[in-house]
């Protein structure tokens, strides 16, 4: 009866102009920082790991930060997944090199995790007429999983491949030249796992951007979708060259690399309320 509720709730508010939603997301995600200790916890001992020459009242001002984006891109799912399809289009703005998603060379679209992420999603799905697949845990809450992802599958031909399917179809997908929207800069766990620098903590980091880009003989354009005032700004950056290599190690290490470069365009909008450092070395103390 809640989710019901919940997505009767975000049909209505899409409805609204985006200031009052944005506003009503200011609100709500303020309440959810004080009210959230454990999760506020968890972003703020990320940020003292990841920038310790911060001070913790500068740390403590972003946290706020991420609380209120985070609320305001939860929010937005309403408009992007039930709004007029013009207002989404008005709303999303493809920019960058744009180019690199014309034709059907495979490809990997590197997305890490920015609030926007399903905005991005839902501009490429909308803009660019290709099919796109991305890969995604299932919800244990069935309605609200049945909403997320008729959701995603809004416009094109988005395919949705269950975390626990295994690789053989999404290589297939990709050779096809269906591009794989990737989302792997999380902790995952140690199975499978490189523990490589991530702002110079180890962090347990899956291959599965070279691993894809190999198997499907396809190469990595980052994506990154930054929240604006008129929507989201969906940024496509120039493929990178000379990736993969044959060190898949070196590989995954070099994706966090310019992961951080990227964070650091806009750390507010990450998703720092994550357990990124949860799985640890051997011997290595918990961090949570």
């Amino acid at each position: 009866m809640l989710s019901h509720a919940v997505i009767v709730v975000m049909r209505l508010l899409a409805r609204l102009p985006l200031s009052w939603l944005r506003a009503i997301g200011w609100a709500l995600g303020m309440l959810l920082y004080g009210l959230l200790a454990s999760r506020r916890a968890v972003a703020m001992t990320n940020l003292a790991l990841c920038f310790p020459e911060r001070s913790v009242q500068d740390r403590r001002m972003l946290v706020r930060k991420i609380f209120v984006h985070f609320t305001q891109a939860w929010l937005d799912r309403g408009w992007l997944w039930s709004g007029s399809p013009a207002r989404t289009l008005r709303r999303l703005r493809l920019t960058g090199d744009v180019a690199q998603l014309e034709g059907d060379a495979p490809a990997v679209l590197f997305a890490p995790h920015f609030v926007g992420l399903d905005a991005g999603a839902t501009a490429l799905s909308q803009q660019v007429p290709r099919d796109f697949n991305t890969i995604f845990t299932p919800q244990s809450n069935k309605i609200m999983d049945g909403w997320i992802a008729r959701g995603r599958q809004r416009f094109g031909n988005a395919r949705l491949f269950d975390r626990s399917q295994g690789v053989k179809d999404i290589v297939a997908s990709l050779r096809k030249g269906q591009p794989l929207y990737l989302l792997p800069d999380m902790d995952f766990g140690a199975k499978d796992a490189f523990f490589v620098p991530f702002f110079g903590v180890l962090a347990a980091t899956v291959p599965s951007l070279p691993r894809f880009a190999r198997l499907g003989r396809a190469k990595v354009v980052p994506v990154l979708t930054r929240m604006t005032p008129q929507g989201y700004e969906v940024q496509i950056l120039p493929a990178w060259t000379d990736y993969p290599t044959n060190d898949v190690e070196a590989d995954t290490a070099l994706m966090n690399q310019r992961l951080q470069d990227y964070i650091l365009r806009m750390p507010e909008q990450y998703f720092w309320v994550h357990k990124r450092f949860k799985t640890r070395p051997e011997r290595s103390a918990e961090v949570y």
